[in-house]
């Protein structure tokens, strides 16, 4: 079996460049003063926000990427590349649930954005195996520290939108960013590591012998 599919090198890429290169568009290009520090990526994709169609393409396109990202990912233990897909269906949703014009919330788009964040933050814990020749982005505890990383990011930012400290967007940005980096550290890896699955490693197991 493959390890990673070679176009899974390419979604893993295209993730963090269409997620920072859609935030800094959209934002370069409003005519109001927004300070990413303080305001959120969703407000860039807002109805009725300038040229909110660069962010809610880019949201869409990293959502898709993180779903083919997970499909290339073919010695990843399959709960972890599931979880890893349900994280990109949810951010297509993000997306697809735009907030409201003029500021507010939106139900659809908080239960979208809180699922998209925790199954990119969790995927990794769910992804490793065991064995002598399992490739290091997914042995055990390169994986766990990376959900420790992720789910820590995750919740800076749940603090500071609960506090409103001024910082939301700021620890938004860094969650997000380093959930559309790890999985393009771990097909790196795994296309630099042994062309093949291990045999040690059966494709339907998680932690197996």
């Amino acid at each position: 079996m493959i390890a990673v599919r070679r176009w899974g090198v390419l979604s893993g890429l295209l993730a963090p460049v269409l997620l920072v290169g859609g935030w800094t568009g959209a934002s370069d290009l409003r005519p109001d003063a927004y300070d990413a520090v303080q305001r959120t990526i969703s407000e860039l994709a807002a109805l009725g926000a300038p040229h909110r169609w660069l962010m809610t393409g880019a949201l869409v396109g990293v959502g898709v990427c993180h779903v083919a990202t997970a499909t290339a990912m073919r010695a990843a233990a399959l709960p972890g590349r599931l979880l890893l897909t349900l994280g990109g269906l949810a951010t297509v949703l993000v997306a697809a649930n735009p907030l409201p014009a003029g500021g507010g919330s939106s139900s659809a788009h908080t239960a979208a954005a809180t699922a998209a964040f925790i199954a990119l933050a969790c995927w990794p814990a769910l992804a490793w195996r065991r064995g002598p020749r399992t490739p290091g982005a997914i042995r055990v505890g390169p994986s766990m520290a990376a959900a420790a990383v992720l789910l820590a990011a995750v919740l800076w930012f749940a603090v500071e939108l609960s506090a409103g400290t001024g910082r939301v967007g700021l620890a938004e940005r860094w969650a997000a960013g380093l959930q559309s980096l790890w999985p393009l550290a771990a097909v790196l890896v795994l296309r630099r590591s042994n062309a093949t699955t291990p045999a040690c490693c059966p494709a339907t197991t998680v932690g197996g012998p």
